[in-house]
C-alpha cells in the first residue's frame, strides 16, 4: 500500500471486475462488473431491465424493489456481488408470457396508478408481502407497504388492488 500526501491509496489492490451469475426471471445471466455495483444499477445498465426504477438511490422511496430469492429488496441498497447466485425476479418476470401476474391485472382493473413511476417496486413489492403472509387486513397492507411511496397519492387504490389478489387467493385455496 503506497502513502500518497499521507493518503492510502488501496485502489491498486481492489479488483477492477468480477464475474458474478443472477439467475434473472428464470435465465440465468454472467456479468462482469465492478465489485461497487449496485444489483440495480446491474439489472438496468449490464442487462437492460428498466423496469426497476431508480428513485432516491437512498432505499428510502421503494422504486427498485424487486424479489431476491423470493424476498423483496430495495436493489439500490444492495451490492451486486452479495447476490451472486441468487434468483431475481423483476417486474419484467411476473408475467406469464401474455398473461399478466394477478398483481398486475388487478393493479390495472383497480388503477393503483398515476404516473406509474413508483408501479413496478409496488407490484414486487406486494408480490413479497403477499409470500410473507402477514397481511390480513387494510391496515396490515399498508404498514407492510410504507417502504414504498407513491408520490401520485394512489395508496387507497394500491391496498384495494393487493386486499383483492390476497382474497381472490384465499377462495382459491379453500376451493
Amino acid at each position: 500500500m503506497k502513502l500518497e500526501n499521507g493518503v492510502a491509496d488501496i485502489s491498486a489492490s481492489l479488483p477492477s471486475k468480477t464475474l458474478i451469475t443472477l439467475k434473472v426471471n428464470g435465465t440465468e445471466k454472467q456479468m462482469e462488473i465492478a465489485p461497487w455495483t449496485t444489483l440495480l444499477d446491474a439489472l438496468r445498465e449490464y442487462l437492460d431491465l428498466t423496469g426497476t426504477k431508480k428513485g432516491c438511490d437512498h432505499g428510502q422511496c421503494g422504486a427498485c424493489t424487486i424479489l431476491v430469492d423470493g424476498k423483496r429488496i430495495n436493489s439500490c441498497l444492495t451490492l451486486a456481488i452479495m447476490k451472486d447466485d441468487a434468483e431475481v425476479t423483476t417486474i419484467e418476470g411476473l408475467a406469464q408470457g401474455e398473461v399478466l401476474h394477478p398483481l398486475q391485472q388487478a393493479f390495472i382493473e383497480h388503477d393503483a396508478f398515476q404516473c406509474g413511476y413508483c408501479t413496478p417496486g409496488q407490484i414486487c413489492s406486494a408480490v413479497g408481502l403477499m409470500a410473507e403472509g402477514r397481511a390480513e387486513t387494510a391496515d396490515d397492507i399498508r404498514e407492510l407497504m410504507s417502504g414504498n411511496i407513491c408520490r401520485c397519492g394512489a395508496y387507497p387504490n394500491i391496498v384495494a388492488a393487493i386486499q383483492e389478489v390476497i382474497q381472490t387467493g384465499e377462495r382459491k385455496a379453500e376451493q
